[in-house]
């Protein structure tokens, strides 16, 4: 079974449907494929219950859409999903779901990209043949949870973010947080809350903001170069949460904006996890040297025992093991070789629309050049 179609789109989530969005405006025929049972599994199914979108609303806006008029500043997961449903019906965005790209190459002599799928509900093999791929499966395709000693042999429960909901069933509990980024934060503050002994291991460097010096800088940094906003953002929040070094909490030396831009790692945007960390309800520990039964020992040889280890250590791209030309435009780690603003444009039609960056509707650029081509070649010459 083989299918032909202009663009094919890789990945359901809100970068995916995005791309499929700006497509069906500028009329440009696509297929949209999806190896899980729903569109944006992450938020779905992976999202811990207390999760908001870190950022305001209006940073947060998919294209040609706005948020309902009463929504609040920060949207909850579950009005995020509902928007992103409204959203799919609104442009009658229609993924193939449970369909797994096995493998995808571009076709020198048909000028094309061929890929090959498997209905994962079937098994039955379908061949895709596109004149553009857009890559929109993101970098948070796999848990990512990092080689330490022992581990498999840990007494307790470890598991990943993607599988945390709740503090509530660990009250009273021992519980190891393993990451310092905003999901790692939220969850420690979510287990403290819910009556948890809770340490968190921080093991680089991390900016720490509240949501309203983020949302003045996002705004600032329309207008005013972003070392001048990072200079300011840095300035309040020292003013805000003081010397946060001898707390175990050291910041960049790239401000916030710029570090995201250079690298996509976020600020913390704090929700009350820094006051808990300074009153030493949530302790702060290093790096951990090995496991042993339900003893953790860290750098410095200190040990403490846990009931459950919550990896909040992020994800990593799967782009790499079915995509075969993508080198000019993705890492070995399957990520974008450019920095932002240019990171989303390979070669022979190749293109990646992720959010991992400062604001959402970053799907533009793809869609107009998209279209520019599509116009400039004609719809016919894909054969």
């Amino acid at each position: 079974m083989e299918e032909q179609t202009v663009v094919l789109i890789v990945g359901a989530g809100p970068a995916g449907l995005a791309t499929a969005a700006c497509l069906t405006q500028l009329s440009i025929p696509y297929l949209i494929v999806e190896r899980e049972d729903c569109s944006a599994s992450l938020w779905r199914n992976r999202a811990y219950d207390r999760l908001k979108l870190h950022l305001a609303k209006e940073f947060c806006e998919l294209p040609h859409m706005s948020y309902p008029a009463d929504a609040p500043a920060y949207i909850p997961k579950d009005q995020f999903v509902k928007y992103l449903d409204n959203y799919i019906e609104r442009f009658d965005i229609r993924p193939k779901c449970q369909t797994a790209i096995e493998s995808c190459s571009y076709d020198e002599g048909r000028k094309c990209w061929f890929s090959v799928a498997r209905d994962m509900t079937t098994s039955v093999v379908v061949r895709y043949t596109a004149k553009f791929l857009v890559v929109a499966s993101g970098e948070n395709s796999a848990e990512n949870i990092p080689v330490i000693t022992a581990l498999h042999g840990f007494a307790g429960e470890a598991i990943h973010s993607s599988r945390y909901k709740s503090g509530a069933s660990y009250s009273g509990k021992n519980v190891l947080v393993v990451g310092c980024g905003n999901s790692g934060m939220e969850i420690a503050y979510d287990l403290a809350s819910h009556g948890a002994n809770t340490s968190i291991v921080i093991r680089s460097p991390v900016h720490v903001v509240t949501k309203e010096i983020i949302r003045l800088g996002m705004t600032l940094v329309q207008h005013v170069p972003v070392n001048v906003v990072d200079g300011l953002l840095v300035r309040l929040s020292n003013f805000v949460f003081g010397d946060l070094s001898k707390h175990g909490i050291v910041r960049p030396k790239l401000g916030p904006l710029l570090l995201e831009a250079k690298t996509g790692r976020s600020a913390v945007i704090d929700v009350g996890t820094i006051s808990l960390i300074k009153n030493g309800t949530i302790k702060v520990l290093g790096n951990i040297s090995k496991i042993e039964g339900n003893t953790v020992e860290f750098e410095g040889r200190k040990e403490s025992t846990f009931d459950a280890i919550v990896f909040a250590t992020g994800y990593k791209s799967t782009a790499n093991t079915w995509l075969k030309n993508g080198e000019s435009m993705l890492n070995d780690d399957g990520l974008p070789k450019q920095e932002f603003p240019n990171h989303w444009k390979g070669a022979n039609g190749l293109y990646c629309a992720w959010l991992v960056l400062p604001s959402m509707p970053r799907i533009s650029p793809v869609a107009s050049c998209l279209a520019t081509m599509h116009k400039h070649d004609g719809p016919d010459k894909m054969n």
